[in-house]
């Protein structure tokens, strides 16, 4: 196991685009190895929540559906949303997403490969001030 700490609480954070890339390196270093390996790539963080200010509680559940809808569908443009629009529909810690797309950047079909399987997909809204999302998508 090889964890990456990326940083979303202290600006400047990284771009979806910055970690997006990441995911594709990571995918080109699997690849270059020299025997065949069976590799999981995890990706983590809230989806829309913000804990503290006049928009304490935010959760915008139609946001994160579609943001997991584009994380599936269209991975390459949901690496180009900017960081305001994170915060403007996420809420602050929402920022948090980019973190998603290191691991599907790693995927096959970015790379002109067969799109993934969607093993499983989960969002709920707890009883607390943070949405929870699941997504497990297999390279085909």
């Amino acid at each position: 196991m090889i964890p990456f700490a990326v940083n979303v609480v202290q600006y400047p954070v990284p771009s979806g685009r910055r970690c997006f890339q990441l995911g594709q390196a990571i995918r080109r270093a699997v690849e270059s190895y020299d025997e065949p390996l069976k590799v999981q790539i995890w990706g983590t963080g809230g989806m829309s929540h913000q804990l503290q200010g006049p928009r304490a509680g935010l959760i915008n559940k139609e946001w994160d559906k579609r943001f997991l809808d584009r994380l599936i569908e269209d991975p390459a443009g949901l690496a180009q949303v900017p960081h305001i629009e994170y915060v403007r529909e996420a809420g602050s810690e929402g920022i948090e997403l980019v973190m998603w797309l290191i691991a599907r950047g790693a995927m096959a079909d970015v790379a002109g490969g067969r799109p993934p399987t969607v093993a499983h997909r989960f969002y709920h809204v707890p009883a607390s001030n943070t949405a929870v999302g699941h997504l497990i998508l297999e390279n085909c």
